[in-house]
């Protein structure tokens, strides 16, 4: 059996989407349906069963999965709001909630791959696995950074795959329920689709309008890292940038688009004074440590990819 927390989410139903491709449908789906739509992720998807995070947080700590054969765990449950302040909720949900799945899976000796994230980063411009590039710039980042340090300080007792993801831009299908949160690929989208005009910000951090810079990942390629680290010959354990390792420009996805579309016209306004100062002007994936994992598949253009975005859009009559 396979288990995928945040089933339900944009990169948890991608994962379980691509193990279905693979003919797996023993999953054991665990998420939040409490609020949002996230319920329209499963609805095209195979799975053995879903739980409620709470139940299956309890019933992990009561043993209730002690023993059983599982495959691998892919963790992908986790608030992903960078915008939220609440440090208790953050702390709870995105560290211990993990650490409890992480000793089970050692205890299991079950490949465990989670999402950290490229915010554990913040205002660093260098971008490669190490704790001197390491100053996240809200609690989101830090409740994943944490957790990373966490790892690392286990990893000498290891003796299976623990992989920390730390994702940068990542866009594709299923972000539909993200709201605000949803990838800049899916809002330009959406603002050309419904009125034919995209809004991006004006300069920032020596950065022309629109210039800002970000390694946009299709999730495809997400989900390829996911499933190749899980089954790993032999185990692979520490943190790992998942990106491209090529920064492209906001005003490069616009342009894009407007190909794709044959439609749009670009404005700009100003950032907001309370972002300004925790604003990623550039992120780029040193994915060095990556490719030293064996994992040699090359990832998608940011033109191919949006062009795969668009297609998909396209196919469930959202474009």
């Amino acid at each position: 059996m396979y288990i995928v927390t945040g089933g339900a989410g944009f990169i948890g139903a991608n994962i379980v989407a691509g193990l279905n491709q693979r003919g797996e449908t023993d999953i054991l789906v665990v998420d939040n349906l409490t609020k949002g739509d996230k319920f329209l992720n499963l609805r095209d998807l195979e799975y053995a069963d879903f739980m409620d995070k709470t139940e299956f947080r309890t019933k992990l700590q009561a043993g209730a999965f002690r023993g059983k054969p599982i495959t691998a765990i892919f963790h992908e449950g986790a608030c992903s709001d960078t915008m939220e302040y609440d440090g208790k909720y953050m702390m709870d949900n995105n560290f211990t909630y993990s650490k409890e799945l992480l000793h089970f899976a050692l205890a299991q000796k079950s490949p465990f791959v989670y999402a950290s994230s490229a915010a554990t980063y913040g205002d660093s411009t260098v971008f490669v696995e190490h704790p001197d590039n390491e100053n996240p710039l809200n609690v989101y980042g830090y409740s994943k950074l944490f957790f990373d340090r966490y790892v690392a300080r286990l990893i000498p007792d290891m003796n299976s795959t623990v992989a920390g993801l730390r994702y940068f831009n990542v866009y594709g299908p299923r972000e539909e329920h993200k709201g605000r949160m949803a990838s800049m690929v899916y809002q330009l989208h959406d603002q050309i689709r419904q009125n034919g005009t995209a809004t991006l910000f004006c300069g920032s951090g020596g950065y022309e309008d629109g210039g800002q810079r970000r390694d946009f990942i299709h999730v495809s390629d997400v989900v390829g890292v996911n499933l190749f680290l899980a089954h790993a010959a032999t185990p692979v354990q520490g943190a790992f940038n998942v990106g491209t390792g090529k920064s492209r420009s906001f005003n490069a996805i616009v342009k894009t688009l407007f190909g794709l579309l044959g439609q749009g016209s670009l404005t700009y306004r100003s950032m907001p004074e309370g972002l300004l100062a925790k604003y990623q002007n550039f992120t780029e994936a040193n994915i060095d440590k990556l490719r030293q994992t064996g994992y040699d598949r090359p990832f998608k253009s940011l033109e191919e990819g949006v062009a795969l975005f668009v297609q998909d859009q396209k196919r469930r009559g959202m474009a």
